[in-house]
């Protein structure tokens, strides 16, 4: 399938999506699905990571695994009670710049859903007895991540290409600072949230007008004058010279490794040439270029391939491998050897073409949900991107030239300057 084969006019856009700011600052946005009775709801506060002082990460992770262990009117057994018991599902996570939730539910239950958002979002009461099982749940998790070669290899990465910036610390927060977190830190940290800035998008069986005031009756009466400003993340500084470091684990049987950069934040003009120039890299097909020559075509890897995050701020352009620990050193050279290649060298029109095509119908493909609905809706609006952004996006795709793709990847990419984190056991030689 591709989106040639699609009505532009069969996309979202303007005249299917609703679009309503509230008083207070909420964007509530609904696309109207009457094809099953169930409804979605996908959003996001302003709010995250970025707020944490550096002796607190791991603040805002806490917190919001906490926003469900009880409400002012619903303990947490009540809470999860009255969910499972229509078959619904809530949740809530945190980002470096946004709180993120979403439910699922049948139209029917929506109001009761939202009510239940509402609670949790904006009446945590943060039982002293689950502050103390969250934190032991946290703390179980982190010691997991200390032994896993791929987490580690990830957050020495993350520390070596950002080491003056707040990326480089872990969301997740360290043992040293998740101990440290009191019940008066969460409080401290929910005042912080507020209406302004949230975007609410409804996707489903449900009439746009009825989804509006669904949510202006829990939502609309929300105001916090004191509310914080979103967390903004700094330009990143770019790498000068090959940083490495290397964290052994014993007992391990693979290595593995994170290189890469700072990459595109979404807003940046040549993001979608970069994600295009990163998917032939390591994405299409089995995991691009690197996919055929690291691992297929000379054994070096178990696995290799690429990611591009964007996001609110230059996320990282970076390359995962599981290797064998004789084989490191020529693994990363070959990794190398792929990044130069797409630097210096225009790629092929044929490669261009056929991820134009994968682009696009991966397109139409997201969007055969309610979920998948109401993510892309969300980008759109959180990114600023029009909503008439899916129904320019084919048009958009096939505008990006082989030019476009080399300079993203000469202005982001450099084989002789880069961070790389590796993780596994000791390596010989």
């Amino acid at each position: 399938m591709s989106i040639q084969k699609t009505s532009i006019h069969a996309l979202p856009g303007e005249d299917t999506i609703s679009r309503t700011v509230l008083k207070n600052g909420i964007t509530v946005l609904v696309r109207e699905n009457f094809s099953s009775p169930s409804v979605v709801v996908d959003g996001m506060l302003r709010g995250g990571a970025l707020w944490e002082p550096e002796e607190k990460a791991g603040l805002a992770n806490f917190h919001s695994e906490l926003l469900m262990r009880g409400t002012k009117d619903h303990t947490f057994r009540e809470l999860f009670e009255e969910i499972e018991g229509i078959g619904a599902s809530l949740d809530v996570g945190s980002g470096g710049h946004t709180y993120s939730f979403d439910l699922k539910s049948l139209a029917e239950d929506l109001p009761l859903m939202l009510g239940l958002l509402a609670e949790v979002l904006r009446e945590p009461t943060f039982p002293e007895d689950h502050i103390e099982k969250v934190r032991g749940e946290i703390l179980t998790g982190l010691q997991m991540r200390a032994f896993s070669t791929r987490s580690m290899a990830s957050l020495k990465f993350q520390e070596l290409a950002y080491p003056d910036h707040p990326y480089r610390f872990s969301v997740s927060g360290y043992p040293e600072t998740v101990a440290t977190i009191t019940r008066d830190n969460l409080v401290e940290f929910q005042r912080k949230f507020g209406p302004q800035g949230a975007i609410i998008v409804v996707a489903g069986a449900v009439k746009a007008a009825d989804a509006v005031r669904m949510v202006e009756s829990v939502f609309a009466d929300w105001e916090n004058p004191n509310q914080e400003a979103p967390p903004e993340a700094p330009p990143a500084a770019p790498i000068r010279e090959p940083r490495r470091m290397f964290v052994p684990i014993p007992g391990k049987s693979q290595v593995d490794i994170a290189l890469g950069f700072p990459g595109p934040a979404r807003s940046a003009s040549d993001f979608q040439a970069a994600r295009m120039a990163n998917s032939i890299l390591g994405v299409f097909g089995l995991m691009g270029r690197l996919g055929d020559n690291v691992r297929e075509d000379q054994g070096l890897a178990y696995y290799s391939y690429s990611q591009l995050t964007g996001g609110m701020g230059p996320g990282p352009w970076k390359v995962s491998a599981g290797v064998d620990p004789g084989n490191v050193d020529r693994a990363i050279d070959s990794i190398l050897v792929e990044i130069q290649r797409i630097v210096e060298e225009p790629v092929m029109g044929e490669e261009l073409s056929d991820n134009k095509s994968f682009f696009k119908g991966q397109l139409v493909l997201g969007l055969e949900t309610n979920e998948g609905t109401a993510g892309s809706i969300q980008n759109m609006e959180l990114y600023d991107l029009g909503l008439d952004y899916l129904q320019k996006y084919g048009e958009m795709i096939d505008s990006l030239t082989l030019a476009d793709l080399q300079a993203a990847t000469r202005h982001y990419l450099n084989p002789d300057a880069y961070a790389v984190g590796i993780a596994g056991p000791e390596i010989s030689g």
